[in-house]
């Protein structure tokens, strides 16, 4: 905690300029204006301060070697893409600071600049920074208000979840949520109840894999006194318990048509008859079903009722699996690891060479696999900070690129054969960022603007990523 004696940062500052007089001079500057200061001298330290994520600013001169201002920027912006930066040139290259600009820097400063010209410029950047900063914590405070905080994830499949989500809580209309197993079908329930007029009453969950057809007849409708062996008293079913709230009738394509006729009976009546009564009673119930299969298929094969489908589908969300949003790792790895300390003892914390290598996995498991090995790494690691080697993962699940002959991503990231390498932690995020854009032109096709708005950066940063990804512009749009 910082004491009343020490004074706050205003931000952190990282100048690099291979002229140490220049750097020292612009570093003691800032330094008495209240910022934290870091220097470089070659672009490779530089990037090894940006790494661990600790700048706000990067403040850097155009002409140096080995590595100049362009290439440390380039490099910059894929290690910390939500870095500002100023560039420094002299007088003479002024057209690099602009080429600088469209790469993505914020601004520029011509060699010899007044103190309080870098002044301005500076603290124009870092007014950027913090309102970034305001977005973002606003965008988690609008997910703890409205219950969300349990579907981590800032990726854009994440982001469509939960704006359908959102939409659709407010009214009473049955939903059906698809995903493969482990992807929390079941968190995105709770989510839809707890945002839904309905908060205030009982969330009742009933996994239909789990139980015996007879057994979840009388659990669901339940059942008088005597009307089978070991009917020793009437009891309420999960309809009536759910009554005025949501029940959440999780692997509904395990059920057999038998079940499923009654259960289209009351859906269709909103009443139910217990086992062994011959009286309905009326039930205010919200419906929340969920399968891990192909539902549309189990209907043309003839073993889930198309009827029943059609009343359950009238507003699907689907839960993307993790390998479709390996983006959001991070913030799932942090969110179990923060979880796992409030139950111990020794406070865990992920190394970066532990998140390069759980981004190169496929997670068959899905959020399910992320969340035990996480907690098998917090429970047996021997250093507080883990490593590569605390998460086993799996030798045929590596993320491997995948592309279609377009040279545009394939729709999925499948597993690679046994013999396939990894590939390195570039190579996942390029990949996550060619299929980010390419959706995002899909949806908005020549807007480039929308598109660029969409993904949360500029129009320039928008041009520099599809040119490094061989992406072309859709007919039409506007040249760059």
């Amino acid at each position: 905690m910082t004491d009343a004696t020490t004074p706050i940062s205003k931000g952190r500052i990282l100048v690099v300029d291979d002229q140490r007089n220049m750097r020292a001079t612009t570093a003691m500057l800032l330094h008495d204006d209240g910022y934290t200061v870091s220097q470089a001298a070659t672009g490779e330290e530089a990037l090894a301060v940006l790494a661990k994520g600790q700048v706000d600013l990067l403040l850097t001169d155009l002409k140096m070697e080995p590595m100049d201002g362009l290439t440390l920027l380039r490099r910059g912006l894929e290690v910390s893409p939500r870095l500002q930066a100023i560039m420094m040139t002299a007088f003479g290259s002024i057209e690099s600071a602009v080429e600088a600009m469209r790469l993505g820097a914020y601004d520029y400063v011509t060699k010899p600049f007044k103190d309080g010209e870098l002044r301005y410029r500076v603290e124009r950047a870092l007014e950027r920074t913090k309102l970034q900063m305001a977005v973002d914590n606003f965008a988690n405070q609008f997910y703890q208000q409205h219950n969300l905080s349990a579907l981590v994830g800032r990726s854009q499949a994440m982001r469509e979840l939960t704006t359908r989500l959102m939409r659709v809580a407010q009214s009473d209309a049955t939903v059906l949520i698809q995903g493969e197993s482990g992807t929390g079908k079941e968190l995105v329930a709770r989510a839809l109840h707890a945002h839904s007029r309905r908060s205030g009453r009982p969330f009742v969950p009933v996994n239909c894999s789990a139980i015996s057809e007879t057994l979840l007849e009388s659990e669901l409708f339940g059942h008088a006194k005597g009307a089978f062996t070991g009917a020793v008293k009437t009891r309420r079913g999960l309809f009536e318990e759910a009554d005025g709230g949501t029940l959440f009738i999780d692997e509904v394509t395990e059920t057999s048509p038998t079940f499923q006729s009654k259960l289209l009976r009351t859906l269709q009546d909103g009443e139910v008859r217990r086992v062994g009564e011959s009286t309905a009673m009326r039930v205010d119930t919200r419906i929340a079903a969920a399968t891990n299969r192909d539902i549309e298929l189990e209907v043309r094969e003839k073993r889930f009722r198309q009827d029943l489908y059609y009343r359950l589908n009238v507003v699907m969300l689907r839960v993307p699996p993790l390998r479709e949003r390996l983006e959001d790792v991070p913030a799932l790895a942090e969110h179990f690891l923060q979880r796992s300390n409030a139950r111990s003892p020794r406070a865990r914390r992920l190394s970066a060479t532990a998140l390069e290598h759980l981004m190169t996995y496929n997670f068959p498991g899905n959020v399910r696999e992320l969340e035990n090995l996480v907690e098998q790494a917090a429970a047996l690691a021997e250093a507080d900070e883990l490593q590569p080697e605390d998460f086993p993962l799996r030798p045929q699940s590596r993320v491997l690129p995948a592309t279609t002959a377009s040279g545009l991503p394939s729709a999925d990231v499948r597993a690679g054969s046994p013999e396939a390498t990894g590939p390195t932690l570039a190579e996942v995020v390029e990949e996550a960022e060619r299929r980010a854009i390419v959706q995002a032109l899909e949806r908005h096709g020549v807007d480039l603007a929308r598109v660029a708005d969409e993904l949360g950066v500029s129009s320039t940063t928008l041009w520099r990523k599809m040119k490094r990804l061989n992406l072309r512009p859709p007919a039409g749009a506007p040249r760059e």
